[in-house]
């Protein structure tokens, strides 16, 4: 069986997630304000605020912990699926 693991994805989306993050917030100062995506980084990390240090470390967080949360839910409900139908 094509099982996925769990540890192994939860891993990958984690560390996607914070490497998303990260390309969001570099983006972020390098384009005019106008381009930014600062709403929306405020809209879905709570705590953050357009550009403290604490704030940045508190999105690092966030995004690496929904990284996590969709890996540990994903993967089971995936291999549930796929030991029924697959």
């Amino acid at each position: 069986m094509n099982q996925l693991n769990i540890r192994v994805l939860t891993w990958s989306l984690a560390t996607f997630t914070t490497f998303t993050y990260l390309v969001c917030v570099a983006y972020g100062l390098i384009v005019p304000e106008t381009l930014h995506m600062v709403q929306f980084l405020e809209i879905v990390l709570p705590g953050f605020k357009w550009l403290t240090v604490g704030s940045f470390f508190i999105g690092l967080v966030e995004s690496f912990l929904y990284g996590v949360y969709v890996g540990l839910v994903f993967t089971p409900i995936y291999n549930f699926c796929h030991r029924k139908w697959g």
